[in-house]
């Protein structure tokens, strides 16, 4: 078993906010996170991905098609956006990063898949202090 990771960047803003909950209560449990005039940040993604290696190629994947389903299938539809408002795959959720993180693991999991190799993990950096890793 061998283990790869392609990373990715993107922008984007966002708001921490029950819309259940008042003003006051997210700002009590979200702090500035749940500015009413939104934050963001500078994402980084690492995307593992795990098998065995092809002994024709020497390649677990092509790193090339990896980068394309990421950048296609995720980067593409968040980059410069607002988590709540513009993406489609973050409809109806809190914007955290843990939420967020769960997502791009279930878009990419069956495209990995389909491409011969197993999602290990995403792991998603907000700031370079903070970070989530998801492993399904």
């Amino acid at each position: 078993m061998i283990y790869i990771t392609r990373k990715e960047s993107f922008n984007a803003a966002h708001k921490l906010a029950r819309k259940d909950w008042s003003d006051e209560q997210n700002l009590a449990v979200y702090g500035k996170c749940a500015n009413p005039n939104w934050h963001g940040h500078n994402y980084q993604l690492y995307v593992t991905v795990k098998g065995e290696i092809n002994p024709e190629t020497g390649f677990l994947v092509d790193l090339k098609w990896l980068k394309k389903i990421i950048n296609e299938n995720v980067v593409d539809k968040i980059d410069h956006r607002n988590l709540n408002l513009d993406v489609d795959f973050m409809k109806d959720q809190l914007a955290s990063t843990e939420n967020l993180a769960i997502a791009i693991w279930n878009i990419l999991m069956p495209l990995i898949q389909e491409g011969g190799a197993t999602l290990h993990s995403i792991k998603l950096y907000e700031t370079e202090n903070n970070f989530v890793e998801y492993l399904g």
